[in-house]
């Protein structure tokens, strides 16, 4: 029985000695040693966004060990610890919050191993204190940067520097919704490792660089909401990785490229709020991957029959509102079996609605006002109750619905009701031949409230005689 408990008492020996050596090699592993310049240059950069009166040797002795700092990651080389990732501005509730004078400090550039760069809601125009970009020093972080991110900083001003285009290892450049301004600099070209560009919601004037096209592994090019001008460059279609362009709500003019053919990859092309002109390019017709395509609101003109929609097999988002186009609207245009929205109006578009377009198994959005459309709708019940609201063909004059057919809470909003022709044919008196028609057209519109049975039919064929009287009285 001893030796028992005494086997016993050397098992839990050996287990309170074994976890106690795991603890202690995590902690080992917890306190792997940082170079004290890289956490004295951590610490300096921070304070310069955040302000001096944070400590970080005190609150957080050991950053990329047991005191992690919120928007800092870290790792391993060569057995030492460097700051790897650092996201500045309110991201989460206990984010690192910019100071309203901040400043980049030198000690940024020290940190060797930084990957990704990115700044949120930092850079404010709090009592007129507005930050640029220094343009020096970024030449250090070539070797390491492969992000780049300005989001959402209104304070943010001046110019994209132009030593950006040192930053070879570069993937992603985001300089969203800030207050930058001047041209986009053509050294961003030289950043040949880029996937994702995107310069959107500043206030950048000028051309676009036609050096873009050596970002073959591009895959997101959005440079939208700006004030650019000029046409776009043929280089564009250079980019063959591409996946995204948008270039909307600019001042860009000029036709649209024949280049777009070598795009095949490109499933969203954003045109819309621009100067573009000179017709549909059949170009397009070969971008066989698009799913959404949108060229709303500039002038291109042209007859939209000239292109082979039912190519474009894959696209969901087909927007063509106020571009001057005329014709009639294309049949081909219910072969789009995946397309959810049609967005037609405010163009020059004449003929009948094919009826067809009510068989595309996922449309739910059809906009064909401010056109010239005419004759008679022809769309079921079940169509107009699916659409609903975003069934949209008013200011069509010469368009109808028939109101046999359908309740008036169905009624396409902004359309009139069809007039029904009756025809009645009188004898002549005189001859006995029935070789005169009389043309009678009466609105359905209240017929449909009318009542019905004896008493209608009996006001029917008065209204019938009467008509037929005063016919024979002008004879």
């Amino acid at each position: 029985m001893k030796s028992f408990k005494a086997f016993g008492q050397a098992i839990i020996f050996l287990f309170i000695t074994s976890l106690s050596a795991r603890c202690y090699g995590q902690e080992e592993l917890d306190v792997a040693p940082m170079e004290k310049a890289q956490r004295d240059a951590l610490y300096s950069t921070i304070q310069g966004f955040v302000g001096d009166w944070w400590n970080g040797s005190d609150l957080y002795p050991d950053p990329c060990g047991w005191t992690p700092i919120q928007g800092v990651s870290c790792d391993l080389f060569n057995g030492f610890w460097y700051v790897t990732i650092l996201n500045i501005g309110p991201i989460h509730e206990n984010s690192l919050s910019c100071t309203k004078f901040l400043e980049f400090r030198p000690q940024l550039f020290e940190l060797k191993h930084l990957k990704s760069l990115s700044f949120f809601k930092c850079f404010e125009s709090q009592h007129r204190h507005y930050v640029t970009i220094h343009n020096a020093n970024w030449y250090k972080l070539a070797g390491s940067l492969e992000s780049l991110e300005f989001r959402s900083n209104t304070g943010l001003i001046g110019k994209i520097p132009s030593s950006f285009g040192i930053l070879k290892n570069l993937q992603s450049l985001v300089l969203l919704e800030n207050g930058l301004t001047g041209q986009i600099p053509p050294e961003i070209g030289n950043l040949n490792k880029l996937k994702r560009l995107v310069l959107a919601g500043n206030k950048f004037t000028g051309h676009i660089p036609d050096t873009f096209s050596a970002l073959s592994d591009l895959l997101i090019l959005d440079i939208s909401s700006n004030a650019l001008s000029g046409t776009l460059p043929l280089t564009l279609g250079g980019l063959t990785s591409l996946l995204k362009l948008d270039v909307s709500h600019n001042h860009l003019e000029g036709n649209l490229l024949k280049e777009f053919a070598d795009l095949k990859n490109l499933t969203l092309m954003d045109l819309r709020n621009n100067k573009f002109s000179g017709g549909l390019a059949l170009s397009i017709q070969e971008m066989y991957s698009l799913e959404e395509m949108v060229l709303s609101n500039n002038a291109i003109g042209g007859n939209i029959r000239i292109l082979k929609w039912e190519n474009l097999q894959n696209l969901v988002v087909l927007d063509l509102s106020n571009m001057g186009l005329t014709g009639e609207i294309p049949e081909s245009l219910s072969e789009l079996k995946r397309l959810r929205f049609l967005g037609l109006s405010d163009n020059n578009l004449t003929g009948n609605l094919s009826p067809k377009l009510s068989t595309l198994p996922c449309l739910n959005a059809l906009y064909v006002s401010g056109n010239n459309l005419a004759g008679e709708l022809k769309f079921s019940m079940e169509f107009y109750g699916k659409l609903g609201t975003r069934f949209g063909a008013w200011n069509n004059p010469s368009l109808c619905y028939p109101v046999g057919v359908m309740s008036t809470n169905h009624a396409p909003y902004g359309v009139k009701p069809c007039q029904q022709e009756i025809k009645f044919v009188e004898t002549n008196a005189k001859n006995g031949d029935m070789n005169k028609t009389f043309h009678y057209k009466a609105s359905l519109g209240f017929m449909n409230h009318a009542p019905n049975g004896f008493w209608w039919t009996l006001l029917q064929e008065i209204l019938i005689i009467g008509l037929l009287f005063n016919s024979f009285i002008g004879l």
